[in-house]
């Protein structure tokens, strides 16, 4: 039985059917199945080079599947393109940051403050976008009123970055949040401070999925995950069931004979 039809009691807020992409010979996505409830925190994880950014390229539009379909809320949103996807309220960091280097750290969130689905979610009503900027970056970690607010996002360090990367999806006020490694590089200070973060989005009730190799700061907070191996699902589950698989440890973690 596929993971898509099995039975389920929770809503489902993302459906993946037959995901497939090719880059040359190369199955990067194949026939990939699986679903994301409401409010459920999904961690993604496989060995480099398993199709794991691939997925959340072809989840968000930055990538057309050749097969298959990413349904949202029961919409059929395959090949859409980023802009109209985020419009729906599913919001990605990447991996390699991305900000406007130029611009100070709080007018890097300005595009998803003056987008159409905050305006609308807002009734038009703004307020003092620099200030609702601010107040975003403090929430993940920025000082407030230091000077790191007003650097040149370009200059900021790593793990300011990551942090920037987080508080343009909650700038967008995202429903789905897909979060592509955001733990790479970060210290353990900066760990145990972006932590109780992800857990207040879940109490929220957001939905998210989380790309990541730091899997022991991952299984804190996931309640299951998917393993990804040449571009197939090879296990779907609790985290401490599904890293008991033989063919996971194998894929995954290596083994000896």
């Amino acid at each position: 039985m596929n993971e898509t039809d099995r039975p389920s009691t929770q809503t489902q807020i993302l459906t993946i059917r037959g995901l497939s992409k090719r880059f040359g010979g190369v199955n990067a996505v194949d026939s990939v199945n699986f679903h994301l409830n409401q409010g459920e925190l999904l961690g993604v994880i496989g060995p480099n080079g398993s199709g794991k950014t691939t997925l959340v390229n072809l989840i968000t539009g930055f990538v057309k599947p050749d097969s298959g379909k990413v349904e949202y809320c029961g919409q059929d949103i395959t090949g859409w393109m980023p802009y109209r996807i985020a419009e729906l309220g599913i919001a990605r960091t990447f991996q390699m940051a991305r900000p406007f280097a130029e611009l100070p750290a709080y007018k890097n969130l300005i595009i998803p403050l003056y987008s159409s689905r905050v305006k609308g979610l807002s009734g038009g009503r703004y307020g003092d976008r620099d200030s609702v900027s601010k107040d975003l970056l403090e929430e993940v970690g920025f000082e407030r009123d230091s000077s790191v607010t007003y650097k040149a996002a370009g200059s900021l360090p790593h793990g300011y970055l990551k942090r920037l990367e987080l508080a343009k999806c909650l700038a967008l006020r995202a429903d789905l949040i897909i979060l592509d490694e955001l733990f790479s590089g970060m210290s353990i200070a900066e760990l145990a401070s972006i932590l109780p973060i992800i857990e207040k989005l879940m109490v929220e009730g957001k939905s998210i999925i989380m790309i990541e190799h730091r899997l022991r700061e991952l299984f804190r907070i996931a309640g299951r995950v998917v393993v990804l191996n040449f571009g197939c699902i090879i296990a779907d589950g609790k985290p401490a069931e599904v890293m008991e698989k033989q063919d996971v440890r194998q894929a995954y973690l290596g083994t000896e004979d």
